[in-house]
């Protein structure tokens, strides 16, 4: 029974009702579509993803994934915008170096997953043809690590180890540019060491 509230007056009223046939969707069907969404990604690529697909591989009716999403390209953009409200931790180590190390740790644990490794390169050659992704694409793989970058060079500038006017965007194409072009394109591995000698490469480029 909903109980009765009182109004300004001293009138009892009721509260309200939930609208009748109200829909409550249910989190754990939520996430087992977006992980469908990055493994369908992975496996067949945008441009050849389907609701259909998501929902088999999600092990739902696409009535499930449609009460969430309109098309696949909006499900794709809601989860980009999530990786990049999400963004990457800015790392407080105490030094330049630390918290380049740090930030390239991050960076090559988030790039080797095999999905980030076939889903984000594909999300590009999207990006080329759709704005709507591009623009998430930006935002989530650019703006939030920009703003990593420029906390790692203002705190560097307050310890006196970056010049004042240091430029966070160089910072950001020294030290995860490399990464990126090895990890992504080139498809490489990471001998023991490599992140070690990015990083101090890194930080004397910063300083030259």
């Amino acid at each position: 029974m909903i109980p009765a509230m009182p109004t300004d007056s001293g009138t009892p009223r009721r509260a309200p009702r939930a609208p009748a046939g109200a829909a409550v969707l249910r989190e754990d069907v939520t996430d087992a579509i977006r992980t469908a969404v990055f493994e369908e990604l992975a496996a067949v690529g945008f441009a050849r993803m389907s609701i259909e697909g998501i929902a088999r591989r999600a092990g739902v009716g696409k009535t499930a994934v449609y009460r969430r999403w309109k098309s696949k390209l909006s499900l794709v953009l809601d989860l980009v915008s999530a990786v990049a409200v999400q963004g990457l931790p800015a790392p407080s180590t105490g030094s330049l170096y630390g918290d380049v190390r740090a930030l390239l740790e991050v960076a090559a644990h988030a790039l080797r997953h095999p999905l980030a490794s076939q889903v984000i390169p594909d999300l590009l050659v999207e990006s080329a043809r759709n704005p709507e992704i591009s623009d998430a694409i930006k935002a989530a793989l650019l703006d939030s690590q920009q703003g990593v970058a420029a906390v790692v060079v203002r705190e560097a500038v307050a310890r006196g180890e970056l010049p004042e006017g240091a430029d966070a965007d160089r910072a950001l194409d020294l030290i995860v540019g490399p990464l990126y072009w090895r990890l992504v394109v080139v498809r490489g591995g990471l001998p023991k060491g490599y992140l070690d000698g990015l990083a101090k490469a890194a930080v004397a480029a910063l300083k030259a």
